[in-house]
């Protein structure tokens, strides 16, 4: 099976100081694939590169076969890649509703004509966008708070929000960056089942996450990176008994419990 995505020898500096060295993996298609590790591993480093916010100081992204690294955010995420943050960021003086349909743009057509004027192609546009908003918005079980602004809203509902405007992208690769971060028990497995059903719909999820019992039960492949490089790569049981891996990041008490079967 090709790669949806890969990535080789990824490095990156900060004014001298090496955040990634040597980084490569892949992600094959309709895979929740995990990134683990310390404070300052470099995890989110790598999602920063992927989407084009950062250029790699040195490596190769490929999406689909096609080189992503020396592009724009913009122009990756209309190739297909959509991405969520570690620190919410959604519009609060826009509606639930309004926060979904702008993850819709890469994929209109409208041109600025058509927007001011209100052409018959916009009207069709928009309500094509309406509809797929509001069916993200049922997807995440937001439907009913659609004309709320986020503000009003609970920190695991405004997770929601960001969710549904990244899927809105119409993403064949999402990257969840530590989707549970602030969310109870409870709220942590209404994440992990939408997690699942989100790569039920054919996306591939690269995940980011600090919550280790979440990581062992969602993810089929996981990579660990201390440092700024990977460690380990393998399945859940494969790292949870690779010792390099519990000697540098977990810990052996926390981390050798087998939550696979």
């Amino acid at each position: 099976m090709n790669p949806l995505l890969r990535i080789e020898d990824l490095r990156k500096e900060f004014g001298g100081i090496v955040a990634l060295e040597g980084v490569s993996f892949t992600v094959i298609p309709n895979i929740i694939k995990a990134i683990i590790g310390p404070n300052g591993a470099g995890k989110t480093t790598i999602f920063n590169i992927i989407s084009g916010i950062y250029s790699p100081s040195k490596g190769k992204i490929w999406f689909k076969e096609e080189r992503i690294d020396k592009l724009s955010s913009h122009l990756i995420a209309m190739r297909g890649i959509s991405r969520t943050f570690q620190n919410v960021q959604i519009f609060n003086n826009m509606t639930v509703l309004e926060n979904v349909m702008i993850g819709c743009h890469p994929w209109t057509r409208s041109g600025f004509f058509s927007c001011v004027f209100k052409t018959k192609g916009n009207y069709k546009e928009e309500k094509k966008i309406y509809s797929r908003a509001m069916e993200l918005l049922e997807f995440v079980g937001l439907a009913d708070k659609r004309s709320l602004f986020p503000s009003s809203l609970t920190f695991q509902q405004q997770r929601l929000i960001e969710i549904a405007r990244a899927l809105a992208t119409n993403p064949e690769l999402i990257l969840l960056d530590e989707p549970a971060a602030g969310l109870n028990a409870r709220e942590t497995i209404k994440i992990a089942e939408l997690i699942y059903r989100i790569k039920e719909e054919g996306i591939s999820i690269l995940l980011v996450e600090h919550d280790m019992d979440l990581v062992m039960d969602i993810s089929q492949e996981i990579i660990v990176l201390n440092s700024g490089r990977v460690i380990a790569e393998g399945n859940p049981r494969e790292v949870q008994n690779n010792e390099k891996v519990i000697a540098t990041y977990l810990g052996e008490k926390e981390f050798v419990k087998d939550k696979k079967p």
